[in-house]
């Protein structure tokens, strides 16, 4: 990893509600990284919950698109959520002690991964204040074709957009009055192996589909500042109808 001006990067954060940095991981350590989700998806995905494992067919393990909370199930992915150096900056952009709440794994498979559509994280995180973080960390070439993350500056400022239910599994809300406005002031982050996105739980974002005959795989990190206060009534409650309703759609095919 380069030296990095956390000072710098604080205030890019702070005004922008994003940072990309290059480079983060080194060759050597996204190789790991590949390595060890490789081993892990042979080894422990099928013995997790139905309802942490997503799959674009789930009659084609070719097709995973999405595993949370991967680090209580693996000591290696534990480290790299907690007592990592994502810890340490989400700590200096949250400027506060940060609670490691999720480690996901996620893909768009080739031709068929759907578009990830455009949301604000804080609406499924259900906080107050809204102090959070999200990571993204390439694992591969991530692109306009196969789908990369898109950002609309300073959007974390703005408050709360409406969201509604979408078909897409995995993000099961997204923006209701997203138009054309916001489709011109988005930014696109093309991303190398190791290079690192972050943004806070307010930011707008989205991704398109991945048309490519590529893979776009990624790791996706959630702290929470110690001052958020989480609704945990009002979430357990949403995740539980979402469970109703995946598990009722995949018995009615």
């Amino acid at each position: 990893m380069k030296n990095i001006d956390l000072a710098s990067i604080k205030k890019d954060y702070d005004r922008d509600g994003y940072v990309f940095i290059q480079n983060f991981l080194s060759k050597e350590e996204v190789e790991k990284i590949n390595s060890e989700i490789k081993d892990f998806i042979k080894n422990k995905v099928p013995s997790m919950p139905r309802n942490f494992v997503f799959y674009e067919d789930n009659n084609d393990p070719a097709t995973l698109k999405q595993l949370q909370d991967i680090h209580h199930y693996n000591t290696f992915f534990a480290g790299v959520l907690k007592g990592s150096r994502f810890e340490e900056i989400a700590k200096v952009l949250l400027g506060e002690d940060v609670i490691g709440k999720n480690l996901e794994y996620f893909n768009k498979p080739p031709k068929i991964g759907k578009p990830t559509p455009p949301h604000q994280d804080g609406y499924y995180f259900m906080l107050n204040p809204p102090q959070a973080i999200t990571m993204w960390l390439a694992l591969e070439n991530a692109d306009e074709e196969n789908g990369c993350v898109r950002y609309i500056k300073g959007s974390h400022l703005t408050g709360m957009r409406p969201h509604g239910r979408t078909s897409t599994l995995g993000f099961s809300q997204g923006i209701t009055d997203y138009g054309e406005k916001d489709f011109a002031s988005e930014i696109a982050f093309p991303a190398k192996p190791g290079d690192l996105l972050i943004h806070h739980a307010m930011t707008i974002h989205r991704a398109d589909a991945n048309k490519s005959d590529r893979s776009r795989r990624a790791l996706g990190f959630i702290y929470f500042g110690e001052s958020a206060k989480e609704d945990v009534e009002a979430k357990n409650a949403y995740q539980q109808k979402l469970r109703e309703e995946r598990f009722a759609k995949e018995g009615a095919k």
